[in-house]
């Protein structure tokens, strides 16, 4: 049983009301145990190896002792704590699947709002750090010459390393041995894998957070060379100043460095580049002054860097800064935080400064063979290893914001095969574009034949895997050592599937993304009275759910572009001349109320709830209020009068809705206008409908 607590509930439930009632066990994908492509490891990782993940058995003992359950689901102390703990879990396997089939931005929202919720506390408390990097993305990328997206290539750099994690034995061991994990059973197991899922999920899912900093200087420099013109030595330069205001440490900080590692810091830099050159410095031969050497010129000197900043410092000491912000507890004071900075902390904000250009031309120096560098091993930096080679993998499905890379040729999917510990990668290409992939291979056939002179055609990343050498491939061994995780890589094409990115024409930024599950969250509750009730009230409310009610709410917002598209309508948060809408007819709202109640049942399922009404049933102890007491007991056994069990067609859903009574269908239908109302409590996102009619008479 990989979900440890949402069995013992089970049992705990089925010894007072008999058997067949309680949670059901949550399936997982796939099935197979040897299933070893992307999807199946990934998520396979997390359903069987982290069991017990983020559990508290001092608070189970206490529940025990005391009989007040600690945990919170729909309301506050419904349901065991750890249980608690596993629906997270449970949450953040499902929205890793979602974001597999889709690999849209909204759905790798859902996996940092998960991740976030779960190892920082709250998503609130990050959420900026998070959603500046897309917005940067969406709204200046497309002045750069080269870009492509960070957002979601980092969740799928977090899978491509759940998956390697789950399926490669020499990496789990040179992991496990590495942080003390190399002992012991199949506890001791589970303990390591969930080590690993915290801080994977801390180096992956924020590798790339800095680059705004990149793009902000790339965008002036892109200007700049509209004319065709280099950057070199009579390039106009931009620099940062004054970063230590990202890198200094504080007092309680220095003391617990110093406490780490004997040594005296001020930034955090200093306390990068001596953890660097502990791991690195004897293998490939250099100085803890020559890296702070690198590491003070990386912000203010791009010249010697061949013009070009690096983002991977700036995620590093952001990063540092953001830990320091969140880890601090204020009744404990700011040394708590310093406190709860750990070595392993530190491993995470090397491997992000690695990845980039600091490792691959100031240490490896990967190209030169006459400086005889070895590609990073393993061992000697777990976390910069997998991160390295899942970013360099990370190609495929990667939108194109610059304006030469809208043009280039990139992959649209990958097939991963990680069985025998090896890596195999088969990446697609749309074969629409094959024209493309002709020409080349005709062009490159001519250099050929033509001894080989001048530069070899390229077409990326197409040319990189299909020339003759693999050079895409030799590269990443270059960079890594694969000996113990063997790679081969090809490439082919196949029809272009674009109905899983399930968009529509509604858009808007991430920052009011969970402002409108806020407001839909609390459609039922202020009915009638939307005028009375603020936006920090709406905000706190949300925020006192559980995050599976959380994951509800915003998967209900994210799908209103699909119910809005069903009426001709769209919401943006952006001045467009449409007219506005304030209120649903019933007309409209009767189109979309069975496709909501249909996504309702369909997430109900996929987090393990089942028809019953059991808890409407059961007798009531003294002295507890029947509402609350059905409601919690609703919420232990994990049923549902109004959701379904089996594998479900559209049609069977529909039929549900219509057979059921006006009152339950005006739950799914009536709140919509209260949501409209209160979406107004928070600026920028509006509502508005579609007229053709209109639209024509502008044209004139």
């Amino acid at each position: 049983m990989a979900y440890t607590a949402i069995e013992s509930m089970r049992k705990h439930l089925e010894a007072d009301f008999g058997k067949g009632i309680g949670p059901a066990d949550p399936y997982r994908f796939g099935g197979q145990e040897n299933e070893n492509d992307l999807k199946s490891a990934a998520l396979r990782f997390i359903h069987d190896r982290c069991e017990d993940l983020r559990f508290d058995r001092e608070i189970e003992a206490q529940e025990a002792r005391t009989g007040v359950l600690q945990g919170s689901s729909i309301a506050p102390n419904q349901i065991p704590y750890n249980m608690q703990k596993d629906i997270d879990r449970l949450c953040l396997e499902r929205e890793l699947e979602r974001f597999i089939d889709s690999g849209t931005a909204e759905d790798a929202y859902n996996v940092y709002y998960c991740y976030l919720e779960m190892f920082f506390g709250s998503y609130a408390s990050s959420k900026q750090m998070v959603e500046l990097l897309n917005e940067y993305e969406l709204n200046g990328s497309s002045l750069l010459m080269k870009h492509r997206d960070h957002y979601s290539h980092s969740v799928y750099v977090f899978t491509l390393g759940l998956a390697i994690y789950e399926t490669n034995v020499n990496y789990r061991r040179v992991f496990n041995a590495y942080y003390g994990f190399d002992a012991g059973g199949e506890a001791r197991d589970s303990k390591a894998a969930n080590f690993f899922l915290e801080y994977w999920g801390l180096t992956a899912l924020f590798h790339d957070i800095g680059y705004p900093f990149e793009l902000a200087y790339e965008q002036v420099m892109s200007y700049l060379e509209a004319n065709n013109q280099h950057r070199g030595e009579k390039s106009l330069l931009l620099a940062y100043k004054n970063t230590t205001v990202l890198t200094e440490l504080s007092d309680a900080a220095r003391v617990r460095f110093e406490r780490l590692y004997g040594k005296t810091f001020h930034t955090i830099t200093e306390v990068i580049a001596y953890d660097i050159t502990v791991k690195l410095g004897t293998i490939y031969g250099f100085s803890e002054g020559y890296l702070m050497q690198i590491l003070d010129k990386k912000p203010s000197d791009p010249e010697c860097f061949n013009y070009f900043m690096d983002h991977a410092f700036f995620s590093a000491v952001r990063l540092y800064r953001e830990l320091a912000e969140v880890l601090n507890d204020p009744e404990r004071g700011e040394e708590a935080a310093a406190d709860r900075l750990s070595g392993v902390h530190i491993d995470v904000l090397s491997a992000i400064l690695l990845h980039n250009s600091l490792y691959k031309f100031s240490i490896a120096f990967y190209k030169d063979k006459s400086k005889g560098k070895p590609p990073l091993s393993m061992d000697a930096h777990p976390l910069a290893w997998l991160l390295m080679i899942c970013d360099e993998l990370q190609c495929w499905d990667r939108t194109a914001y610059g304006r030469n890379s809208r043009t280039e040729l990139s992959p649209m999917a990958v097939e991963f095969d990680f069985s025998t510990c090896a890596i195999r990668a088969r990446y697609l290409y749309d074969e629409e574009e094959k024209e493309k992939m002709d020409s080349f291979h005709k062009a490159y056939e001519a250099w050929i034949a033509g001894g080989r002179l001048g530069k070899a055609p390229k077409l990326r990343a197409y040319s990189d895997m299909a020339d003759e050498g693999n050079s895409f491939a030799a590269d990443i061994r270059r960079i890594v050592d694969t000996s113990l995780a063997p790679l081969s890589v090809s490439c082919d094409t196949c029809t272009a599937n674009r109905k899983n990115k399930h968009m529509y024409l509604s858009s808007s930024s991430f920052l009011h993304l969970h402002d409108f599950a806020a407001a839909l969250n609390g459609r039922y509750a202020h009915e009638g009275h939307e005028d009375e009730i603020s936006a920090k009230q709406l905000e706190d409310e949300f925020n006192a759910l559980s995050l599976e009610y959380k994951i509800y709410n915003i998967n209900q917002a994210k799908s209103f572009s699909r119910y809005l598209n069903v009426i001709r309508c769209f919401y943006t948060d952006r001045p467009v001349a449409f007219e506005l809408v304030t209120a649903f007819t019933r007309e409209q709202i009767e189109r979309f109320a069975p496709i909501e109640h249909e996504r309702w049942v369909r997430a109900h399922q996929a987090m393990g709830w089942q028809y019953g009404t059991q808890y409407e049933d059961a007798k009531v102890p003294d002295g507890k209020d029947p509402k609350q007491y059905a409601s919690s007991l609703r919420e232990q056994m994990r049923c549902h009068k109004l959701t379904m069990d089996g594998d479900l067609t559209q049609e069977q859903i529909r039929r549900h809705y219509d057979d059921l009574p006006e009152a339950e269908k005006e739950k799914d239908w009536k709140p919509f206008n209260s949501m409209l109302k209160l979406i107004r409590k928070f600026d920028g996102l509006r509502i508005y409908k579609l007229d053709d009619e209109a639209g024509e008479k502008d044209n004139d």
